[in-house]
């Protein structure tokens, strides 16, 4: 096993060009920092000597995990893992065939064994999916019941507990009775001596492992027994007298035993645990490993940073980085309770072709701190670490990696800076190669600057060529010309503020940054005559770049005022837009409810009018003792149109709240056109079919079923098929027989009147009521349930049928329409 799966061996070392790479860039501090994360000092180790791997499957396989317990520790802010203790010494006692493990050692074990079943416990039933941590669980040993059972056998100090064994019990408890009669015996010596022989205060102690009184030098001779020490005075004598001789012997005795019986449980337990040393030793490394993947879990939610996309080509793959920053910068910050705002991100994006980019601009531009994040983000990746960066980061795997970084002259190699910086490129010329990274700071300077320049280009257009992935900071101005089309080269600057002359940290591809010497000279107070002079001496050339720099400048920063001013227009725009949405959804909901209490008002009106069908038809029946049939047809006939004049009302009033709609439905139909005397039309409430029989103005009179309506011409639209009938069918809503089962909701009714268990005198009413419903919503048949029985509820609706002058014909059902029982009744 290896260390990113958690192996406590030592890690690969880099060779030594990339270890001192590693060193320049601070990875160690970076490492450091993720370390102090960690719960013990074994998994800090472990983050503490990660070394960038080199194949890209392991390290997105890696990544993947930290991802893994980044989700763990979102779904359990508030849980850390168990911490492994270094069991490291004790399992290699185990190895040793016949060695037995010491009290501690046993501690050590049983705490790993708790850790163990505690961190499987969770990973067992995980608030979030786990695929490669289940690994790590499976890894895990669980003995629940050799805890127990160590539990009893060392306390927490590492002592053997007397439960360990019942012969320990036996042994210990005459231990202790044999130490209580021996210093009882001894007090009472100590009382019988003579004032002459006691010395004041006096009290049984042990020295040597046998127990004494102290008493006076003088009195030696009257106590008797042997010496075993004296005070630093030499005048109180430590004796053992002849009375305890026999009883400490006993006491030493069941001492021996006592360490004979430890060493035969300690012995007993080491077999027990021996057959086991190889899956421990597996569980101590999963502990580990679990707890390096929770403390880089923690940095990477400390840094809010995002898994990158990992590719394998660093020779054929793209470079970049979206909200990268400098892992040190973060730190601080977090240490100091800062915000991680003030850090000032950076992107980058350099595409295969791009082999080299040169930074430009001025000192304390920040451009050393870019250049060691530049290494450091796609390094920590192949170290395991989640780098801080942003969604969209795409970072190649590198197989080695080269800097020139700081002044690294050396006193004791007789070396300048300059001479230094050469012996780095000599190092970086013999190592590159497609898929290094190469980082160079301050390339070209420590000399003369001609000369310094072409040297720098010289370097600069090998390592293009040989391509490694370059990134070099510098102040020359030849470097900033070498962005020519195929040249593998782009120039780059850190945005630098004029007005105040201080660095902005903004990363700018593409543009060379100016150098801001006199600017800053100027700001400084030296005096005008002689930034003039200075300004004479330069270079025409680089007096000309910077001239084209500033004048950019000034374009961007005009650019990005306008920008921002149209960002500001478009925001608002969106937000007036917003605004409008949701009026138009407050008047939509207005509109609804509106219509709403349209329809509560229409039942209620329709209701009122079946209450006054109701009582109509109660008066004729309450006196229909001497009146004929003929006048009660007439009254209920008289009752139906009230029941037609009501739904007449219903229908104004709807057309009354719809004429108030902001949609434009309440203007005149005529105007689309198709709307004449005997067009075909359809209700706009409901979807019944009628036939308009007169146009007056925006005013039509539409029959429907039989029943005249008076609307307005936005009520209703023609429809083109003829053939389509009067009716539309609806919802099939049975009425039941009699008063109280009838149901009749809104407008609408069922396509069908169950009028069984109804008495002859009841039939009427609640027939004239299903027909009433049927015709009003502009239905074309109705079925009628009346049974078979004797036949008189039959031929009491046929006979009501054919005195109704809105019925066009009424048939018994069909075999699958319900036979004799049915009789289907269509309307003219």
């Amino acid at each position: 096993m290896n260390r990113e799966s958690g192996d406590l061996k030592a890690p690969p070392t880099p060779e030594p060009a990339t270890a001192h790479a590693l060193r320049v860039l601070e990875l160690p501090r970076v490492l450091e920092a993720v370390a102090r994360r960690a719960g013990g000092d074994l998994a800090r180790e472990e983050i503490i000597h990660r070394t960038p791997r080199t194949d890209p499957v392991r390290v997105r396989e890696e990544l993947a995990r930290v991802s893994e317990a980044m989700d763990l520790l979102a779904a359990l802010p508030a849980w850390g893992p168990p911490v492994p203790p270094d069991a490291r010494g004790a399992l290699r006692r185990m190895e040793t065939v016949g060695s037995v493990l010491d009290p501690e050692e046993l501690l050590v074990l049983q705490h790993l064994l708790l850790a163990s079943d505690e961190l499987h416990r969770v990973l067992s039933d995980p608030p979030a999916p786990l695929d490669r941590l289940g690994l790590v669980r499976d890894r895990l040993v669980r003995r629940p019941e050799m805890v127990r059972q160590l539990e009893k056998t060392v306390d927490a100090s590492g002592a053997i507990l007397d439960s360990a064994s019942p012969d320990l019990v036996r042994i210990r408890r005459r231990l202790d009775g044999a130490r209580s009669r021996v210093v009882r015996q001894l007090e009472e010596v100590l009382r019988g001596l003579s004032d002459r022989v006691r010395v004041p205060d006096a009290s049984v102690t042990i020295r040597s492992g046998r127990y004494v009184i102290p008493v006076r030098r003088e009195g030696r001779s009257e106590v008797g027994g042997v010496i075993h020490g004296e005070s630093g005075t030499g005048a109180t004598l430590f004796v053992e007298p002849p009375v305890a001789l026999r009883m400490t012997n006993e006491i030493l005795e069941l001492e021996r035993e006592e360490r004979i019986e430890i060493r035969r449980i300690l012995r007993e337990w080491t077999e027990r645990l021996r057959p086991d040393g190889v899956a421990i030793s597996g569980s101590l490394e999963a502990l580990v490993d679990f707890d390096s993947l929770w403390a880089r879990a923690r940095t990477a939610r400390d840094w809010e940073a995002e898994i990158p996309e990992v590719v394998g080509g660093a020779g054929e793959d793209d470079l970049r980085i979206r909200d990268g920053r400098h892992p040190l910068l973060l730190e601080q910050l977090l240490g100091g309770e800062g915000e991680l705002d003030a850090v000032v991100p950076f992107f980058l994006e350099l595409s295969p072709d791009e082999r080299a980019m040169v930074v430009s601009g001025p000192n304390t531009g920040g451009k050393t701190v870019l250049l060691k994040a530049i290494g450091l983000l796609p390094t920590l990746a192949q170290c395991g670490v989640v780098p801080p960066v942003g969604p969209g980061t795409r970072l190649p795997v590198f197989r080695r990696v080269l800097a020139d970084i700081g002044d690294e002259q050396s006193i004791e190699q007789s070396l300048s800076t300059f001479a230094a910086h050469l012996a780095n490129a000599r190092e970086i010329l013999e190592g590159a190669s497609p898929g290094t990274l190469v980082l160079m700071d301050e390339m070209g300077t420590g000399t003369d600057p001609s000369e310094g320049a072409a040297l720098a280009r010289a370097i600069l257009e090998v390592l293009v060529e040989r391509g490694a992935r370059t990134v070099v900071t510098s102040h020359l101005g030849a470097l900033k010309r070498l962005d020519e089309e195929g040249s593998g080269i782009v120039n780059a600057s850190l945005r630098f503020d004029p007005d105040r002359i201080e660095p902005t940290y903004e990363l700018l591809k593409g543009r060379p940054g100016r150098s801001y010497g006199l600017a800053i000279a100027r700001r400084l107070g030296i005096p005008e005559p002689v930034l003039a002079r200075a300004e004479a001496l330069v270079d025409e050339g680089e007096l000309e770049m910077e001239g084209l720099l500033e004048s950019l400048e000034a374009r961007e920063r005009d650019l990005r005022r306008a920008l921002g001013d149209a960002r500001m227009a478009r925001d608002e725009a969106e937000r007036l837009r917003q605004e409008a949405r949701e009026r138009e959804e407050e008047l939509s909901r207005r509109e609804r409810g509106s219509e709403a209490e349209a329809r509560t008002e229409a039942r209620r009106i329709l209701l009122e009018a079946r209450e006054e069908v109701e009582e109509a038809i109660r008066q004729v029946r309450g006196s229909a003792g001497g009146a004929s049939e003929g006048v009660a047809d007439e009254v209920a006939r008289a009752a139906r149109r009230r029941v037609e004049e009501a739904a007449r009302t219903q229908a104004e009033r709807a057309r009354e709240v719809r004429s108030t709609r902001p949609d434009g439905t309440g203007e005149d139909a005529r105007a689309r056109g198709g709307l004449v005397e005997g067009a075909r039309v359809k209700l706009r409430s409901g979807g019944s079919r009628g036939r308009v029989t007169a146009v007056e103005g925006n005013r039509i009179s539409v029959e429907v079923g039989g029943l005249r309506l008076q609307l307005s011409a936005s009520d209703v639209e023609v429809v083109s098929d003829p053939g389509s009938g009067d009716g539309s069918s609806g919802r099939r809503v049975s009425s039941g027989g009699g008063a109280s089962r009838t149901q009749w909701s809104e407008v609408e009714t069922g396509l069908e009147a169950d009028l069984r268990g109804l008495r002859v005198d009841e039939l009427d009413l609640a027939l004239g009521r299903a027909l009433d419903g049927a015709v009003v919503s502009g239905r074309d048949e109705l079925r009628i349930i009346h049974g078979k029985g004797t036949g008189a509820l039959r031929a009491r609706v046929r006979e009501l049928l054919d005195q109704d002058p809105r019925v066009s014909e009424a048939r018994s059902g069909r075999p699958g329409e319900g036979g004799a029982g049915v009789t289907v009744v269509r309307f003219r």
